[in-house]
């Protein structure tokens, strides 16, 4: 079964009183959804104590967790942002661990002044200093889930997350579909634009890798440099839309972990998502 839930909490979780992520497992099950993305953005602040005792209350509520790393992380930036990276990154997966969960998102590197393949092959050698401090760190049961950026100066194309994600099995891609639209002006919108790119993933990476790997989706608006913001599935003029995509994922046997980033609607429309895809299932 493919599982639904929001990266973050939405506005309705804080406007019906609710101030603690501890209160987020249960308002997520009263609401049949499966996942809960936890943020490290600004910073891997969270204090052990706090996510040993988040992850029983995930456990006990059937809530499967991932996090996001900080969003400065940039392994084509100086060698000490590269550092870093390594280090929120281990920071990061150490802290996932605790919380019961075993995903770490993180964005690549941005290409900066460098060029294109300058920029790419850097961020690809230091991920593999990335893969040296995970192994050291006994850390290789944690997934990192590198993501496909939105916007034309970030590194993270789809072909370009595939290359990384072969550079060890410690990696497995997290494709955010509402960034591939933006980056690419508009190109999902049918059942064939989303199985073209998830048979490139099962092609590249083979069928047991990517039946359960990591999403994001939204709808995103987008100028001619990607990525502007994030929208809500109420907007029907930017997209992706959703159902071709699920439609793809049931024929091709795919069941990943999807995780909506609408602007502050994320577990409304994700319980959107679930109720289209549990329809699909019964046609």
């Amino acid at each position: 079964m493919i599982k639904f839930g929001p990266s973050g909490n939405s506005d309705s979780f804080y406007e019906e009183g609710n101030k603690k992520t501890e209160q987020t497992p249960l308002w997520l099950k009263k609401r049949d959804l499966d996942l809960f993305e936890y943020s490290f953005g600004r910073g891997v602040n969270l204090g052990d104590e706090k996510a040993t005792i988040l992850k029983d209350i995930f456990s006990e509520n059937g809530i499967e967790i991932s996090v996001h790393a900080p969003y400065y992380i940039n392994f084509a930036g100086t060698e000490e942002n590269a550092g870093k990276s390594i280090n929120y990154l281990i920071e990061s997966a150490k802290k996932v661990k605790l919380l019961g969960g075993n995903r770490v998102i993180f964005h690549p590197a941005t290409q900066g002044k460098l060029d294109r393949e300058t920029a790419v092959n850097l961020t690809k050698e230091r991920l593999k200093g990335l893969v040296n401090a995970v192994y050291e760190n006994n850390l290789e049961d944690i997934k990192f889930c590198p993501e496909t950026m939105g916007k034309l100066a970030q590194i993270g194309t789809t072909i370009e997350i595939v290359d990384f994600c072969k550079i060890d099995k410690i990696f497995l891609p997290c494709i955010d579909f509402g960034h591939i639209n933006a980056r690419e002006q508009g190109s999902l919108k049918t059942k064939e634009d989303y199985l073209a790119r998830l048979n490139y993933l099962i092609n590249e990476l083979g069928f047991d890798r990517v039946k359960n790997f990591h999403v994001h989706f939204s709808k995103i608006e987008y100028t001619a440099k990607g990525e502007l913001r994030h929208l809500t599935f109420d907007d029907n003029l930017f997209g992706p839309p959703f159902e071709p995509f699920v439609e793809a994922l049931i024929e091709l046997g795919l069941e990943p972990f999807v995780l909506c980033e609408s602007n502050g609607t994320q577990a409304e429309d994700s319980i959107k998502m679930k109720k289209i895809y549990k329809g699909k299932l019964t046609l």
